[in-house]
């Protein structure tokens, strides 16, 4: 992989990575579609170190607000509301993991239009959708609804659906606004990357692909730190005025493009 190639990569998981729109998906469709390549789902993974730092650098006021409420006022709600939204993806992440590492079926920009398409239109339309009574905030979610998120959290294991995406749209379902569904998708996306490069430390063979690849995964973690800096605070300042239906109708536009292109090959 050449720096150019790396730096595209870190752009794209940075812009991406928060945006509702699939980093995986997009880095995928870069991959496979632009450079010729079969997709590096490993090297995918290993670009969450950059934005986990951008998103535990940016939240950090909010953790800080979380660990006062658990370790001071006893206030457990919000805390509780994250691990059971972590639940069904952090279950069924271990158990499939090496499956969608190595699935061709998955990791192809064909399933990967397909899956933005149809969170596309899902987008789209929600805030048309009959919702749960108004929230104020993620700490204001019963279990049974942050649990809800979780299981729409979950699909995004499959590439081209997007953790944030999922997450912000059954949050919207649940009763949020849309900034304080992003907001809390942020919030739960912290233990699930947490999780994803802590497994990139302890496997032995994810360490030895890292050092050796070492050089082009620093440049591009560097990139995505700086761009998904941008990406939060471009899409909390958006969803404070606006839905999700711009994203929804981009996410069907480069679906349809990809597609088109994949018909023409």
């Amino acid at each position: 992989m050449s720096v150019i190639e790396a730096i595209i990569l870190g752009l794209i998981q940075g812009l991406t990575e928060f945006i509702p729109v699939s980093s995986s998906g997009h880095l995928v469709i870069a991959q496979t579609v632009l450079m010729g390549r079969e997709a590096d789902h490993l090297f995918i993974q290993a670009l969450d170190f950059g934005t986990l730092a951008a998103l535990l650098i940016y939240f950090s006021p909010k953790i800080a607000d979380l660990l006062r409420k658990v370790f001071v006022e006893k206030d457990y709600r919000l805390a509780r509301n994250i691990v059971l939204t972590c639940i069904p993806a952090g279950v069924l992440g271990l158990m499939l993991a090496d499956f969608i590492q190595g699935s061709e079926a998955l990791l192809n920009p064909l399933t990967v239009s397909i899956m933005l398409a149809l969170v596309g239109v899902l987008m789209v339309i929600v805030d048309k959708l009959p919702r749960k009574s108004a929230i104020k905030s993620g700490t204001d979610l019963s279990p049974r609804r942050a649990l809800v998120v979780g299981g729409a959290q979950a699909f995004a294991l499959i590439p081209g659906v997007s953790r944030s995406g999922s997450t912000i749209v059954a949050s919207r379902i649940m009763g949020l606004n849309p900034r304080a569904a992003a907001e809390y998708s942020f919030m739960v996306s912290i233990p699930i990357m947490v999780g994803l490069v802590g497994k990139l430390m302890i496997k032995s063979s994810d360490r030895v692909y890292m050092a050796q690849h070492l050089d082009m995964i620093i440049i591009a973690n560097v990139v995505a730190f700086v761009s998904a800096m941008l990406a939060i605070h471009f899409l909390l300042q958006y969803l404070s005025k606006h839905g999700l239906a711009l994203f929804g109708w981009y996410r069907i536009a480069l679906a349809s493009i990809v597609i088109l292109i994949l018909l023409v090959q």
